[in-house]
C-alpha cells in the first residue's frame, strides 16, 4: 500500500503550505531547516514565493523521520553529509546510527534514575497534606543539584 508521501514523489512542485502539508512540517520548521541548511533553498517564481521539488521533500521526510528518532540537528547533518558523499560505503551511517543507540541507551539510564529518586519521595508522602505543607514540595526544595548532565541534544 502507498501512503501520500510516497505518491507526492513525482516531479511535482511545490508550495510551501503544500509541502508542509504532504510532509507534516509546520512551515515554521521548514524555513528553520533552511535556515540551518539542512535543506537546499528552493528556488524563487517571480511573485518570490518558494518553489520546492521532490528532492527538497525528499530530504525533509528524512529529517522528519530522524526527529522522531530523537536525532540532534548535528546527527542529521552529519547523516545528510554521508548521503552525499562520493564513497557509496553506508559504514558512516552505520556508525551514526550507533552512536545515536548509545546517548538513547544513556538517557534511559538516567530516565530510571529520574523515576526511581521521584517516586522514593513520592512514597515517603502517605498522607493528604495543604500543599503549603507538602512533604514532596519539600523534598524536592531541599535536593542538591547535580552535575549538568551533557547528552547529544544538550
Amino acid at each position: 500500500m502507498v501512503n501520500h508521501t510516497q505518491k507526492a514523489v513525482n516531479n511535482s512542485i511545490y508550495k510551501i503550505g503544500e509541502l508542509a502539508s504532504i510532509s507534516k512540517v509546520p512551515v515554521e520548521t521548514i524555513r528553520y531547516y533552511e535556515k540551518e541548511a539542512l535543506m537546499e533553498a528552493p528556488e524563487r517564481a517571480e511573485n518570490n514565493y518558494r518553489i520546492y521539488k521532490d528532492r527538497h521533500l525528499k530530504r525533509l521526510l528524512l529529517i522528519r523521520n530522524c526527529r522522531a528518532f530523537d536525532m540532534s540537528l548535528e546527527e542529521i547533518r552529519q547523516i545528510i553529509s554521508a548521503t552525499e558523499a562520493e564513497d557509496t560505503s553506508c559504514i558512516p551511517i552505520n556508525e551514526i546510527i550507533q552512536d545515536h543507540l548509545y546517548h538513547i541507551d544513556k538517557r534511559i539510564q538516567e530516565l530510571t534514575t529520574l523515576k526511581k529518586e521521584l517516586s522514593n519521595i513520592q512514597a515517603r508522602c502517605g498522607q493528604n497534606h495543604h500543599a503549603d505543607n507538602c512533604s514532596i514540595i519539600d523534598e524536592i526544595h531541599q535536593l542538591e543539584p547535580e552535575e549538568k548532565k551533557h547528552t547529544h541534544l544538550s
